[in-house]
């Protein structure tokens, strides 16, 4: 019988901002822990984006007194 609740280790997903692949890894030791900055987890069932995207959106974050 499959553990329905068991999370993968990784997984491939397409960043919802440029469509560009990369590998999530939620479980365990994932690029983005390595990155000097924090943004909030995704909500609303959306995914993360890669590493690019992400870096753009904390840089635009920082430059930005609205955020």
């Amino acid at each position: 019988m499959t553990n329905r609740l068991e999370i993968r280790s990784s997984r491939r997903l397409a960043c919802p901002a440029c469509g560009t692949p990369f590998t999530c890894s939620p479980t365990g030791p994932c690029w983005c822990a390595e990155e000097a900055f924090r943004l909030a987890m995704p909500a609303g069932g959306e995914e993360c984006l890669c590493r690019d995207c992400l870096r753009k959106m904390a840089e635009q974050i920082s430059s930005d007194p609205v955020f």
